[in-house]
């Protein structure tokens, strides 16, 4: 069973971590459709990373983003090849769900795009659904905008 918490993006596994799914992203599409956040943004105060651990071991990042009005984007969600299918990415989300309850946080927002269909499917399950593209993914035809009321 994985463990789940909130940590700093600066240890050597989580930075690898975060270059992997740069990596994953950037072979889906293209450099102008990729929308992650780097270390220094990852480090604000209103970002929260949660990595996934399993046997000490980073398997998979997720970012809240609080926005300051009640609602917040999710960032940098990835699981690694290896953990795909183990249920990380669904424990990442209702951690970061949770804290985003405990934070006063009413509406979560994400970003994916249309060539992750497992990672949609994963979303919808959990309650999520598709709304109009929003902010900097408003003219992006890759970009695929979903939400969920907490």
């Amino acid at each position: 069973m994985p463990t789940i918490r909130i940590e700093s993006p600066q240890s050597d596994d989580v930075i690898a971590l975060l270059r992997q799914g740069d990596e994953f992203a950037l072979s889906l599409y293209p450099a102008e459709s990729y929308y992650g956040l780097d270390l220094a943004a990852l480090e604000a105060d209103d970002v929260s990373l949660f990595v996934a651990r399993e046997d000490g071991a980073a398997r998979g990042t997720a970012a809240l983003v609080d926005r300051g009005d009640g609602s917040a984007e999710i960032k940098r969600m990835f699981v690694t090849d290896a953990a795909r299918g183990l249920g990380i990415g669904r424990r990442l989300l209702e951690a970061l769900e949770a804290h985003a309850r405990a934070s006063d946080i009413t509406t979560v927002q994400l970003e994916t795009g249309l060539p992750q269909v497992a990672a949609i499917a994963l979303y919808e399950k959990l309650g999520y659904e598709q709304i109009p593209r929003f902010g900097t993914y408003a003219d992006d035809p890759t970009s695929y905008c979903m939400e969920k009321h907490l």
